[in-house]
């Protein structure tokens, strides 16, 4: 394909180009589009400010589990880096940083949340409805929602009627101090991993509701000395001789696909059990699953935290919440005057999360009936000229590298609409269908997500696996670049 020019400045079409979420994807759609050209664009941010969920989740302890080196852009590596996996105020800088370095601010709108998005098929154009009741006409239409969009919440009876304080961890409440409160933290997950060491230092008692055990591996997270960040400063390729490591390292790792490198990892993670003093304790912390069957978690202070007096783990199933405590199924009932739900997200959702009606007046919640799903990630048959960054089966090791070769992958599509003076590009139904069957097929060949084995956030309710991608990153990398125009149906102008 040309290289085109979106900007109208030399006589080509001035693609419009509407970007929903100012996160990693959203912002650096809009970076890659200014590189190649494109201007006549606006990012809409449903929140005051850039950061997608790096702004979103602020809750204590909140930092990455990708090392920091590669979970940045490949095109702006940071050197300064001040450990390992960098915590979340860290992360949310650096974003800021790349967006005024690269001058996409201008073009984001905040506080202008998308609602709907539908094709008109006399127009072959896009309208995005906002919840402001303004109207965003597009060419193009972006999705850089991600899948951590929609906060979960439990099922739980008498979850309104709680009389205290209560929050989910996504959304976090500063103003709530917990310095001698009673907290209960509903979710063991990632969250509760990450935030749990962190709050019981300050409250006088927190039970930890589990509905189940996580594995949970050390990481090599200490800060690094002065000696190391002069050494990243000064030599212009060490950053990026580090991210090529880790790179390597993930790609190299095995465990997801080979049962005897999970269960090198289990012992791992039993090994960092091993830090919780009471054996008692340490059996209802082991999971009764293979490692991989959820999301692999990294800590070196959740285990620990279990040998202070004021954390409890509670194992029984919680029948019903009153106003000021949580009731098990064992009829206990636990005072407590704060709650904390460190229940994730709706994970499968993705752009269904809102309200899209493509060709022919296709409802995206009918087309993905059966769960979410894309070709390649990024198109979804019926709906012409929009593309989705982390979307359906992407996600593996770093999201940023995933998502990057996804905003070329779409960039392609869109420069080809200008090159070729093309109305709509749309992937055909019998692409898409077939380049499903195999990853499906891929998937069900892994052990710890293999039909059957596991439940968890990578399925959607149909059981079908559509968060994950089963090969190594470079694969994904290649299936991108290697992608034919062929799978593609499209519309002159």
């Amino acid at each position: 394909m040309g290289s085109g020019n979106g900007s109208g400045k030399d006589g080509g079409r001035d693609l419009r180009i509407v970007i929903m979420g100012a996160g990693i994807g959203g912002l650096g759609m809009g970076i890659k589009l200014l590189e190649a050209g494109f201007e006549n664009f606006v990012i809409l941010e449903k929140s005051s400010r850039i950061g997608g969920t790096w702004n979103h989740n602020r809750y204590p302890g909140c930092e990455c589990d990708i090392p920091s080196h590669l979970y940045s852009y490949s095109f702006e590596l940071k050197k300064d880096w001040t450990k390992p996996y960098a915590p979340q105020p860290e992360i949310l800088e650096y974003l800021d940083g790349v967006a005024e370095k690269y001058g996409v601010l201008p073009y984001c709108r905040f506080g202008d949340e998308a609602r709907r998005a539908s094709w008109s098929d006399e127009k072959r154009r896009w309208t995005v409805e906002l919840a402001s009741g303004r109207k965003e006409e597009a060419d193009v239409v972006v999705s850089a929602i991600g899948m951590f969009n929609d906060l979960s919440y439990p099922a739980i009876d008498g979850l309104d009627s709680f009389e205290g304080t209560s929050f989910h961890s996504g959304r976090w409440d500063w103003d709530h101090s917990l310095v001698g409160k009673t907290v209960g933290v509903i979710g063991s997950a990632a969250s509760a991993v990450q935030l749990v060491p962190q709050i019981v230092k300050e409250a006088a008692q927190v039970h930890l509701f589990q509905r189940s055990a996580n594995w949970v591996l050390p990481k090599e997270d200490d800060p690094f000395t002065e000696e190391q960040l002069e050494y990243f400063r000064n030599d212009p390729n060490a950053a990026q001789a580090v991210r090529d490591e880790i790179y390597n390292g993930i790609e190299a790792a095995q465990a997801f696909y080979d049962r005897n490198a999970a269960l090198e990892m289990e012992e791992f993670c039993k090994g960092n059990i091993a830090l919780v003093d009471d054996p008692v304790l340490r059996e209802k912390l082991v999971p009764d699953y293979q490692w991989g069957c959820k999301r692999p978690l990294f800590s070196n202070d959740y285990y620990p935290a279990f040998n202070l007096p004021n954390l409890e783990l509670v194992t029984e199933e919680i029948e019903r919440i009153k106003p000021n405590s949580v009731v098990t199924a064992d009829g206990q009932e636990r005072q407590v005057d704060t709650l904390v739900y460190a229940t994730g997200f709706e994970t499968t959702k993705y752009l269904s999360a809102i309200d899209v009606v493509g060709r022919g007046g296709l409802r995206i919640e009918d087309a993905w009936s059966d769960g979410a799903q894309a070709y390649m990630g990024v198109t979804t048959a019926g709906f012409p000229n929009l593309f989705m960054l982390y979307g359906p089966n992407t996600n593996q090791g770093s999201l940023i590298a995933m998502i990057e070769w996804e905003i070329g992958h779409a960039l392609r599509h869109i420069r080809r609409l200008v090159d070729e003076g093309l109305a709509w590009t749309d992937v055909k139904p019998e692409a898409m269908a077939k380049y499903n069957e195999k990853i499906q097929k891929d998937i069900d060949a892994v052990g710890p997500w293999r039909a059957g084995q596991c439940t968890g956030y990578y399925r959607s309710p149909s059981g079908r696996v559509v968060t994950q991608w089963p090969h190594p990153m470079g694969a994904f990398q290649k299936t991108l670049e290697e992608a034919s125009l062929d799978a593609f149906e499209v519309e002159p102008l």
